[in-house]
């Protein structure tokens, strides 16, 4: 891949003297859905697929960017300092916040910079590409200007980013599993106060798959925002006799003694979510530190439905993955995973017979919605680094 890219910043700017090339993950989140922002755990894990960038530091003040994703799209050309949103091309502005979020915390760029972005991270899918290619820009710049960041900082300023540069209201999840990301190990992270531990994804006879719905995701055009402003709702609500900083604090029978505070039904199936789904990825983290797959995969399947019914994220295509799959033989969990809408499903699959499992839900699936599903057999994989 180093190759490819260095080969490919020759032909768009003419010279690879001086060229390096970095990578940071995509994840996807075994289970810990829409908890993120409501103080409560989550549980992903980087993979080996994400966004690579070959960079080269110019003399002047110009920055250049050019995807190889996008190439119809053509160059994003800016000047140090001038960080305002880019009406074209549009996915210039993850990187672009990424650079004025660092302008904005005092992280200053002396000189220009020329980038050639390339993803193998299906876009909409909704494993985070938007995430991988911030913490890629900003780990990169981190690394050739010196500002000396830790990766954890790097993962909050890529949030706020994301944020207050692009609109999205997402939690923290995404942009820490890229920054953090350890092979072969998944992360527990409590969002209230970002301790962490990795835990070791031992799968013994089985593998991780994930099945693209292609139904495209988009969280800044979703109802993401408006989930997260219900939540926020049923929280100020509750807080009214529980004395909480956020939904995450409370167990499920706490929620059941103090959810009459919750003026409508909506916000409680809301609330419900968030509070059940933390206790469960809990629950999923100690299962597998007991090597019990079988209950965390029982616990992937009631995320789903929680997903489904409780906070209403996941579409028709998603649900027909997952109701199919758990047909079949050799399927020890499934669920929709990301923000929703679309996107992705995530399931633990005995490795033998994952090959039919394929054949079976791409036949139905398609039967079903009239879309083809693709698949993806992914490995756990480590965090920003340079090639």
């Amino acid at each position: 891949m180093k190759d490819k890219l260095t080969e490919l910043f020759l032909k768009i700017y003419g010279s690879r003297d001086g060229v390096s090339v970095y990578f940071a993950p995509g994840r996807v989140n075994l289970i810990g859905e829409h908890t993120d922002y409501n103080g409560g755990h989550v549980f992903p894990c980087a993979l080996t697929i994400g966004t690579y960038a070959a960079v080269k530091v110019r003399d002047d003040r110009k920055i250049r960017m050019y995807s190889d994703n996008f190439p119809q799209k053509g160059m994003c050309e800016i000047e140090v300092g001038d960080y305002g949103y880019v009406e074209k091309p549009d996915w210039c502005n993850y990187p672009v916040g990424v650079i004025w979020a660092l302008y904005k915390k005092g992280y200053v760029l002396d000189r220009g910079i020329d980038i050639v972005y390339y993803g193998d991270i299906p876009s909409g899918s909704g494993l985070s590409s938007s995430a991988s290619i911030e913490v890629l820009t900003a780990y990169f710049l981190n690394e050739i200007f010196g500002f000396g960041i830790e990766l954890t900082d790097i993962a909050l300023l890529c949030q706020y980013s994301e944020n207050n540069f692009n609109g999205s209201n997402c939690g923290i999840m995404d942009q820490f599993a890229s920054a953090k990301g350890k092979a072969g190990n998944a992360i527990f992270l409590d969002t209230a106060t970002l301790e962490y531990e990795y835990a070791p994804v031992k799968l013994d006879g089985q593998s991780l798959l994930i099945i693209n719905s292609n139904k495209k995701h988009s969280i800044v055009n979703s109802h993401y925002n408006d989930r997260r402003r219900e939540a926020e709702t049923a929280l100020s609500q509750l807080q009214k006799e529980a004395d909480i900083k956020s939904l995450g604090e409370l167990s499920e029978s706490e929620f059941e003694e103090h959810k009459h505070c919750i003026e409508n039904e909506l916000l409680v199936k809301r609330a419900r979510h968030a509070v059940y789904e933390n206790q469960r990825t809990i629950k999923a983290k100690m299962a597998l530190q007991k090597n019990d797959i079988k209950l965390f995969g029982e616990l992937m399947a009631e995320s789903h439905v929680s997903l489904r019914d409780d906070y209403e994220v996941s579409c028709r295509e998603l649900d027909v993955i997952v109701e199919e799959a758990l047909k079949l033989d050799g399927v020890w969990g499934i669920r929709m995973t990301g923000g929703g809408f679309g996107g992705c499903c995530v399931g633990i699959f005995d490795t033998d017979k994952i090959d039919n499992i394929k054949d079976k839900i791409d036949v139905v699936y398609k039967e079903r919605c009239g879309i083809k599903a693709d698949f993806y057999d992914v490995s756990i994989g480590d965090g920003p680094h340079k090639l």
